[in-house]
């Protein structure tokens, strides 16, 4: 894909604003940050929008991430290659609060690993609070799940129709995971991309670790696609690589 380094920068700034803020950035708000003009920033976009990465769901409207664009930073954010759009992605994984997060985890955990049920659960409940997401892990045969809440009090759910798809997910992704047993360590499912729920406008991630209970077991978040990547694809890996480990 023909981008530059600027264009990804913008785009990496209007997917980090649109997580924290869920409405559309604007050119004004963009020409601030990188202290050029509004026209400039307004070209970038338009660049960006013909490659179908950011789109305007409103006319006179910021512009918001496409699932080609989620998808696109997640290539850049998972990658091991040292480019310059790598880089510039990558420093969210290095946040202080990813670290605090991990740390928290990896201590709330350790104190339940004389019980590898509990100890996973316990995993679960700190990504619930960390992501302000759904959180899910296989225990053997059952799936456990908290943060409902959380997910249905997101904006992107609010409509009858939006929450009836997402149920309908929920109740397809035991027996998904079951039957498909994704065997990468880590699975970023966003949006339409995600295989139970192509048209819920919620993001799958999830993490492959062997426990006590199977070489199978899974961990993740579910949550809108609307989702800080950086912070909550490195705290699922982490969370998977650690309780394989202690477990």
């Amino acid at each position: 894909m023909n981008i530059t380094p600027r264009q990804t920068q913008i785009l990496v700034a209007i997917i980090e604003q649109y997580a924290e803020v869920a409405s559309p950035v604007g050119s004004v708000t963009l020409a601030k940050l990188f202290n050029v003009s509004s026209a400039t920033i307004r070209s970038e976009m338009a660049k960006l929008e013909d490659l179908g990465l950011i789109m305007q769901p409103h006319t006179s409207a910021g512009r918001i991430p496409t699932d080609k664009g989620y998808r696109f930073y997640v290539n850049r954010l998972t990658a091991q290659s040292e480019g310059e759009d790598e880089q510039i992605l990558l420093n969210a994984n290095n946040s202080k609060d990813s670290l605090r997060g991990f740390r928290a985890i990896s201590s709330r955990v350790s104190a339940q690993n004389d019980r590898a049920d509990h100890a996973i659960r316990s995993a679960v409940d700190s990504l619930v609070e960390l992501t302000g997401n759904l959180g899910l892990a296989t225990i053997g045969d059952q799936l456990y799940m908290n943060g409902i809440y959380n997910l249905f009090s997101q904006p992107e759910f609010e409509s009858g129709e939006a929450v009836q798809s997402v149920a309908q997910l929920l109740d397809n992704l035991e027996p998904w995971l079951r039957e498909v047993a994704p065997n990468e360590p880590l699975n970023v499912y966003i949006g339409s991309e995600n295989p139970i729920g192509k048209s819920s406008g919620a993001s799958l991630i999830i993490s492959k670790f062997e426990s006590p209970f199977s070489e199978n077991s899974y961990i993740g978040v579910l949550g809108p696609t609307r989702q800080n990547y950086g912070k909550v694809v490195r705290l699922v890996q982490k969370t998977g690589e650690f309780l394989e480990e202690i477990l």
